[in-house]
């Protein structure tokens, strides 16, 4: 019985699916945070643009542009995530390299 929950316990424990399981998701997560700026991007500019319009009386005056500029601010917010888990990477070269 001993012998059979050694071979269990060290088919269990195997620590580099784990890891590979906690990068994936990391990447997810990642990936998630990136959509999420964009669309919170377009959608505060759209906001904004049709409050604007609304008040003013405007209707696509102000709607269109500033659904640019909340384009323009949800890359720009994603490109600054990038670089800045680039810069994360770089600094950590042990975490892909297993494999």
């Amino acid at each position: 019985m001993r012998a059979f929950e050694e071979r269990l316990a060290k088919a269990k424990g195997k620590p580099e699916e784990a890891a590979h399981q906690e990068s994936h998701y990391s990447q997810a997560q990642v990936a998630w945070r990136m959509v999420i700026e964009l669309v919170a991007g377009l959608a505060i500019g759209f906001g904004v643009g049709y409050g604007l319009d609304t008040l003013f009386g405007t209707m696509p005056i102000f709607l269109i542009p500033f659904i640019f500029f909340g384009l323009a601010a949800g890359v720009k917010t994603m490109l600054r995530t990038a670089k800045e888990l680039q810069v994360k990477q770089q600094a950590d070269p042990a975490g892909d390299d297993e494999g």
